[in-house]
């Protein structure tokens, strides 16, 4: 029962703070309550096509072809393909994160996973439509040309940052969370 105690912690004291926060503040209540209903069915309506979508890429793509395209060896067409995916994923960022459980799971180098996630969060396609129409095609290939710097350079970074043996930890968490 601790280990789960342990875990939840965080989760626990979030609703603890909230209900506080709606027993002080009853003019908020309503507000908040609604929020937080929202949230939860956006939640529901993204995550299950996100986890069916996981399987399949789970049973279908072979770990030789992600470590073929996207491993240790695949080079700048590894982390172009890890930039396109993330770029054409749909979904809040959350998403992202047991997409790249998986592709660690498939043996994904740690920067082609690290550059999904950048992508995944900052370069979305649809938002480059909107940005071109809102704001001008100018605006939006200069803010798309520093986001692929920015994810290059924060990829390799963080890379060089963690220590290889954190890396291991996280691809063998990985192996055992999907």
């Amino acid at each position: 029962m601790k280990p789960v105690l342990r875990r939840y912690a965080a989760v626990m004291a979030t609703a603890a703070v909230f209900i506080v926060f709606l027993l002080l503040l009853p003019l908020y209540r309503v507000k908040a309550v609604e929020i937080i209903g929202f949230q939860a069915e956006t939640m529901l309506l993204v995550i299950p096509p996100i986890f069916v979508l996981l399987g399949l890429l789970d049973v279908w793509v072979p770990r030789e072809q992600i470590m073929r395209f996207m491993g240790p060896g695949s080079g700048a067409r590894g982390g172009l393909l890890a930039f396109l995916l993330g770029s054409f994923a749909a979904g809040p960022l959350y998403g992202a994160f047991p997409v790249a459980a998986v592709l660690m799971k498939k043996g994904a180098s740690f920067n082609n996973i690290l550059i999904f996630i950048g992508a995944w969060s900052t370069t979305k396609i649809p938002m480059l439509l909107f940005e071109s129409s809102a704001l001008g095609a100018r605006f939006a290939l200069a803010r798309l040309a520093i986001d692929i710097i920015g994810i290059i350079v924060i990829a390799a970074a963080i890379e060089a940052l963690v220590p290889a043996e954190e890396v291991r930890r996280l691809y063998a968490q990985a192996e055992k969370m999907v």
